[in-house]
């Protein structure tokens, strides 16, 4: 995939907007000398500002060397075993990193954040939690979204077994076949699939079954992080990297007509996708230390990890960088 083409043919749609209105700072430096920066990319609309990244850093004297990822757990691992720099992962994966007595993995920053509906099957009545009782729900055990949704159940005191879980493996395509097979009545899945789903009129959104705001998971999509190593050996280049992803987002927030179509051009999904998906999408970070405590606290409690380490993963959320870019 040319991202140079993708990003260039993208900002022709906008209006060129100077980076003194963002809340960015200017440009840093270019690097002395000609650096190499690898980094991993998952194909997900939130992380849409990755479409434009390279250019910036091309500009800074940077190389970008890319890995791309189906899975936040499989950039993980990558990004600790150092095969990237920097990528982007869930929120609880410090926890995982910090339950293996990993400090090889920092997170920099939040993504952004969106409301969280049970997508049920049309022609299935789920208007309230009380009616997902003995329901057939999709389920992706110890994904973020599904910590979301087991998270929100214990705290509205609703029995993990009032429904029935199906096991889905694979990536979000493996949701929406399953529930055109008629497999499932309902399924906990993240977007862009979700709105695809709907979009291709299987489904709608049960918009009364909000679970994205547990007070252990909050509503956050993802999180961009860095290893231990690169932060200590390469952190001038991740911090140009969190400038250009920086500058993107905030173009992307102020326009969600070029928001729908970068999210088209990085995902390679159709704009009659994207463009509902945008709608539900707010590009940001609500990412924050006690967020991630309480998270790590939630895996240790649902036996995702063996551990308690609630304050070992906060410590490895490290927000300095973005807090000195936007000053």
């Amino acid at each position: 995939m040319n991202f140079k083409k993708i990003a260039q043919a993208c900002l022709t749609l906008s209006v060129t907007i100077s980076c003194n209105a963002f809340a960015i700072g200017p440009a840093p430096s270019p690097m002395k000398e000609h650096e190499i920066l690898t980094i991993g990319y998952v194909k997900v609309g939130h992380l849409s500002p990755m479409l434009f990244v390279e250019e910036e850093l091309k500009k800074l004297n940077i190389e970008v060397k890319r890995a791309e990822f189906v899975r936040y757990a499989d950039a993980r691992t990558a990004l600790l075993s150092n095969s990237v720099d920097v990528t982007a992962v869930a929120p609880g994966d410090l926890a995982v990193a910090a339950s293996q007595g990993s400090k090889n993995l920092i997170g920099l920053t939040g993504v952004g954040s969106s409301a969280k509906y049970l997508v049920v099957h049309k022609g299935v009545k789920i208007d309230s939690w009380a009616d997902i009782k003995d329901k057939k729900i999709g389920i992706a055990p110890g994904s973020a979204v599904w910590m979301q949704f087991a998270m929100t159940l214990i705290e509205k005191n609703i029995p993990y077994t009032t429904f029935s879980p199906v096991n889905i493996q694979g990536g979000g395509t493996a949701f929406v076949q399953a529930m055109k097979r008629g497999e499932i009545d309902a399924m906990v899945l993240w977007e862009p699939f979700e709105s695809q789903s709907v979009v291709e009129g299987d489904t709608v959104f049960a918009k009364n079954l909000d679970y994205s705001q547990s007070k252990s998971v909050g509503a956050e999509l993802g999180m961009l992080a860095a290893s231990g190593e690169a932060m200590a050996t390469k952190k001038e280049l991740v911090k140009r990297f969190l400038w250009a992803y920086l500058k993107a987002e905030e173009q992307l927030q102020k326009n969600n007509d070029l928001f729908a179509d970068s999210y088209s051009k990085y995902t390679g999904l159709p704009m009659s996708v994207t463009k509902e998906s945008a709608k539900i999408i707010k590009l940001g970070g609500v990412l924050n230390k006690e967020q991630i405590f309480n998270l790590a606290e939630a895996q240790f409690k649902q036996g995702i990890i063996q551990k308690s380490v609630s304050k070992e993963a906060a410590d490895l959320y490290d927000d300095s960088l973005v807090k000195e870019l936007k000053k």
